[in-house]
């Protein structure tokens, strides 16, 4: 009986146990599907974020070559505006002894305004009309800008280019300080040793500078206070302003131009000017309106270079750019009076210069990976 409720047991379960184990098999056959499927979707998705994941490296390392470029390229064309109108300022002035470097700035103005208005016209520039505001928006600015313009023209005229260059370094010595003042900003004792190289260098050439002339030297200082000055207002002009960097060379120029016609006027060296023996040399005109035109050419590359660049970058290519004058000059302009203290006094400002350069590019490699530095203008004339 009990063997028989036994076998009667085991027949009855059989059937049952065969059925549960088929559908355990296609269950099992299901989810090892399901999983298939999934591991296919999950290596699919997977791809599909790795693509997108690379075209997105493509396009920042397309954006990162293009900010390079403008970069280099705004730098490299600040570096060879401002040396080029250095040079023909000074050939101009000096070398065809044009009398007056206040109607040379009046024609520096005259020269931006007209390109940028007939920019505007074309459609080829734009900025903001003018408001009666206007000049509240980007003041002081068009004072530091016009000053900065007569003052550097007359320090070109009245000193040999070697000793411009070496006095001009005084400008960093006083954005230095300006930005201690003003920003906290302390350098590092490797910059500070350098900036008072130079500048000792330049005081060392000034002590045995045998063409001194002391109207010169000041034209010089006040040019150099005007520098470090502007450098922070155009930098805040451009993060503030909606008037841009065209409106503010055009406004700049426009505001400015009737003051200096009349200091034109009153100092006489509008008659001065006008009364000049070699307008009629075709050298001469060419000359003095590729200086007017470099003007605009040098206002325009400078806040292009304060747009892409730090100020660090400016600064850097403004000292490179000097070395590069200094030594021209000895042969440009014809009034470089040669003496051997103010011969090393220059060199070693220009090694200065080139240990200033090499230290804070240095200094710039790591700040510029995490955020960009604050950007000013670099040096006029």
């Amino acid at each position: 009986m009990s063997n028989s409720r036994g076998g009667s047991t085991a027949l009855d379960l059989a059937p049952l146990l065969d059925g549960n184990g088929s559908d355990n098999s296609d269950n099992e056959g299901k989810s090892n599907g399901a999983l298939i499927n999934s591991s296919s979707k999950e290596v699919r998705a997977t791809h599909r974020d790795r693509e997108r994941e690379r075209d997105r490296e493509r396009e920042r390392e397309e954006a990162d070559s293009a900010i390079f470029v403008k970069k280099v390229g705004s730098a490299v064309f600040y570096g060879i505006s401002s040396f080029m109108i250095t040079v023909v300022n000074k050939t101009v002035l000096t070398s065809y002894a044009f009398p007056s470097f206040l109607f040379l700035s009046l024609g520096q103005l005259t020269a931006s305004i007209v390109v940028l208005g007939l920019g505007k016209r074309t459609k080829l520039v734009n900025f903001p009309p003018l408001q009666r505001n206007t000049f509240a928006k980007i003041f002081p600015l068009p004072l530091i800008f016009g000053f900065n313009m007569i003052f550097g023209l007359g320090g070109t005229k009245a000193l040999s280019l070697p000793m411009f260059a070496a006095l001009r370094r005084f400008s960093i010595l006083m954005t230095m300080l300006l930005e201690l003042k003003i920003l906290g900003v302390r350098p590092t004792t490797a910059v500070q040793v350098s900036v008072y190289a130079m500048i000792g260098g330049a005081l060392i050439a000034a002590s045995d500078d045998l063409s001194f002339n002391m109207q010169g030297y000041t034209y010089v200082m006040i040019t150099n206070a005007l520098t470090a000055s502007n450098g922070v207002y155009v930098k805040k002009k451009l993060d503030t302003s909606e008037i841009g960097k065209y409106g503010l060379m055009f406004y700049n120029s426009l505001f400015m131009f009737v003051p200096a016609l009349l200091l034109n006027y009153f100092t006489g060296d509008l008659q001065k000017a006008l009364e000049f023996s070699s307008w009629n040399d075709p050298a001469f005109v060419v000359q003095f309106l590729l200086s007017c035109v470099m003007g605009f050419i040098l206002s325009y590359s400078t806040i292009l270079c304060t747009q892409f660049n730090s100020a660090l970058t400016t600064t850097i290519v403004g000292c490179l750019k000097n070395i590069c004058v200094t030594y021209l000059g000895m042969f440009i302009g014809g009034d470089y009076v040669f003496s051997w203290l103010n011969c090393i006094g220059i060199n070693i400002s220009v090694l200065a210069s080139l240990l200033y350069t090499y230290v804070t590019f240095r200094r710039k490699q790591a700040p510029d990976k995490q955020a960009h530095l604050p950007s000013s203008r670099g040096e006029n004339v």
